[in-house]
């Protein structure tokens, strides 16, 4: 399967879990998260950045301490990667009151075909007048442990 239809199946997967309540929020929610994880399989920067606030920032929770960085130097690392990438989430809980929304979901990346860690991906978006923007992202990354993804094994 290629990487495109991947992607496609992901945001199908995840917008069909919110969907079902049949909001306009929480759809443009679930594009919205879905398009990050578009950019980070195409190395697309700014497509990184049309879906986050510039001085947004990320977590990242490992086993070895806690590290943190903006959506604009992740835009950047990500645009100059090399490596194959796909994120996949699943079971989104979905909190929205008015201009605020949080997600939290399982995920799994693969690196190059391979799973490299899973964990908790935890999302807080805010309405802007262009749209949902992802505001924080705060994820564990685990690289032992990880249950096999409901999604099923990755496929090109």
């Amino acid at each position: 399967m290629s990487q495109m239809r991947r992607a496609l199946l992901s945001l199908l997967l995840f917008a069909g879990s919110v969907a079902a309540a049949g909001d306009p929020e929480e759809k443009g929610i679930s594009a919205v998260i879905q398009r990050l994880f578009d950019a980070m399989a195409a190395h697309d920067g700014d497509a990184i950045r049309s879906v986050s606030i510039a001085n947004g920032r990320i977590y990242g929770a490992r086993a070895s301490g806690v590290g943190n960085t903006s959506f604009e130097e992740f835009a950047v690392r990500i645009s100059a990667a090399k490596q194959k990438y796909l994120e996949r989430i699943w079971a989104p809980k979905l909190q929205v009151r008015g201009a605020m929304a949080n997600v939290w979901a399982e995920y799994d990346f693969h690196v190059d075909g391979k799973l490299d860690h899973c964990g908790i991906d935890s999302f807080s978006l805010v309405k802007m007048p262009e749209g949902w923007k992802i505001a924080g992202l705060v994820f564990t990354s685990e690289t032992t442990g990880c249950a096999p993804s409901p999604l099923g094994p990755p496929r090109d």
